[in-house]
């Protein structure tokens, strides 16, 4: 479902970059809810400070969420936000029911940001091929905070 615009994109180009923005919008609430499952349950030395990290992590993302969802919004298209969409289009593996320990929480979600992080960047070139600059820069402000959010993360692992 499309809406006209007046935004001087082709109609096309719209419609690819919302495929794009699409599939990150899916892994963003994937990676959003992976966060929240890190927070609730983390267990074991340094609770509070991870407790508290993975909420700011969850924080962050969740401005992906909107980034990616209100630019697809913006092209004329409608965002999908939907959990059963989320559930069968993230590219993300399955968060570890069984993670309990800081560690084994650090490394699942790092994982996934890192995954996340390299779709992102993906994105940035194609939406530059196909012609969306404005597209291409909101995935490249993704990039740079995702990465940032890793090395917090990944700051936690390099101490042991």
């Amino acid at each position: 479902m499309s809406y006209t615009s007046r935004i001087d994109l082709s109609d096309h180009v719209r419609k690819q970059a919302c495929g794009l923005l699409q599939a990150r919008l899916s892994d963003a609430l994937d990676l959003e809810a992976q966060a929240k499952q890190a927070h609730w349950n983390v267990k074991g030395p340094h609770f509070l400070q991870l407790h508290q990290l993975f909420d700011a992590v969850h924080d962050e993302i969740e401005q992906f969420v909107d980034l990616l969802a209100e630019r697809i919004t913006t092209l004329g298209h409608v965002a999908d936000g939907r959990v059963t969409t989320t559930a069968s289009a993230t590219a993300l593996y399955g968060y570890p029911l069984e993670a309990t320990g800081g560690e084994a929480h650090l490394k699942a979600l790092s994982a996934s940001l890192g995954a996340f992080g390299k779709a992102v960047r993906e994105a940035i070139d194609q939406a530059g091929v196909i012609g969306d600059a404005d597209t291409a820069d909101l995935f490249t402000q993704v990039s740079r905070e995702t990465d940032k959010q890793l090395w917090f993360l990944e700051a936690h692992l390099q101490a042991h």
